[in-house]
């Protein structure tokens, strides 16, 4: 069988690196923003098509794939607008408009193997239930889970909605990778020498994406007092924020808070350069994690490309396109559960 694959609302390209390292050839990647064409093409062998899918209809997409014996459409359909944090928020009913967009190519594109990836708010929408409808309508045998990434080898907490769907039949459930009680931990993933120690503010003479940010007097002093895995509230009263003083800011203890060496990492945002934003404090160092830390915790190989060499890195860009990605090991995990199921529909 001649597999290949399309990555709609493809990003930086971690499903579709995840999908290319478990062995599916992706032909190419769509995606609104043209920040995501040198990580996509600089990594991947798929090429990227700057498109507006909302506007786009499905024929070029479609072309991609009509060599294949086997047809495979993925993607992770954002709310609108598309960065920031608002994906990691959630969002309300009427921002998912890009769902049906994605359910329009599979309705034109017809592939034997759906795939979307997504935050687990979304199964909570009525646009998702007629997104599954559709499928199911079209003969697809469908599968909606809640999976947690840590089992997958991604060292971070990260809950994701998955959808399965094959007009082959039943793909059965992911197959983790570790078990609950042996995760991949942020000293597996960062420790032990794979960055340089850095302080806040400098960059890597090595590694334009291991730069720091700076921290104020304050922080300063806060994140010496912080300790991984604590709070806040470990601080002397002097040091906590005014918000946090008040009843309503009591509880939000994991802002400016260390990660811990020997658990995963928090959900990586497209804000956790940021010590304030969540708990992005390094286990020891004294600065929020890095670019290019987060990127790895995101299961990006350490030397994937994400600027041009001499280009200027903008914490803002390069977060969105991190903290927005489906990590590579999902979509191996994802990758690899197709194979297994082409295998046993036409065990040639």
């Amino acid at each position: 069988m001649e597999i290949a694959a399309i990555d709609l609302f493809c990003g930086a390209g971690g499903l579709t690196h995840g999908l290319e390292k478990a062995g599916i050839p992706v032909a190419a990647g769509f995606d609104a923003d043209p920040e995501c064409e040198y990580p996509y093409e600089s990594n991947n062998r798929a090429r990227f098509i700057l498109s507006d899918l909302e506007k786009a209809g499905p024929d070029v997409a479609g072309k991609e794939l009509e060599k294949a014996s086997v047809k495979v459409v993925t993607g992770c359909a954002p709310c609108q607008p598309f960065s920031t944090y608002t994906r990691d928020r959630g969002c309300d009913g009427r921002a998912w408009a890009l769902v049906p967009v994605f359910g329009h190519f599979v309705e034109q594109i017809r592939p034997d193997i759906v795939v979307m990836e997504n935050v687990t708010q979304l199964a909570r929408h009525e646009v998702f239930r007629q997104l599954v409808h559709l499928l199911q309508s079209m003969d697809y045998f469908t599968l909606v889970s809640e999976v947690e990434c840590a089992h997958f080898g991604v060292p971070q907490t990260r809950r994701r909605l998955t959808l399965l769907a094959s007009l082959l039949g039943d793909m059965g459930t992911l197959q983790p990778s570790h078990a609950a009680d042996s995760p991949v931990t942020v000293r597996d993933a960062i420790g032990g020498g794979v960055v340089p120690a850095l302080a806040a503010g400098q960059i890597s003479e090595k590694e334009a994406l291991h730069r720091a940010c700076r921290l104020c007097p304050v922080n300063l002093r806060r994140i010496h007092e912080s300790k991984p895995g604590g709070t806040w509230r470990d601080w002397p009263e002097e040091l906590r924020a005014p918000c946090h003083r008040k009843e309503t800011g009591t509880t939000y203890p994991s802002v400016y808070g260390r990660m811990e060496w020997d658990k995963p990492a928090p959900t990586i945002t497209t804000q956790c350069f940021g010590y304030g934003n969540g708990r992005f404090g390094h286990p020891d160092q004294n600065r929020a994690i890095t670019l290019r830390e987060a990127a790895i915790l995101q299961t990006f190989e350490p030397d994937y490309n994400f600027v041009p060499a001499g280009q200027p890195v903008r914490f803002s860009v390069v977060g969105r396109l991190i903290g927005n990605a489906v990590p590579p090991r999902l979509g191996m995990a994802i990758g690899r559960a197709i194979l297994r199921h082409l295998a046993e529909v036409d065990p040639r």
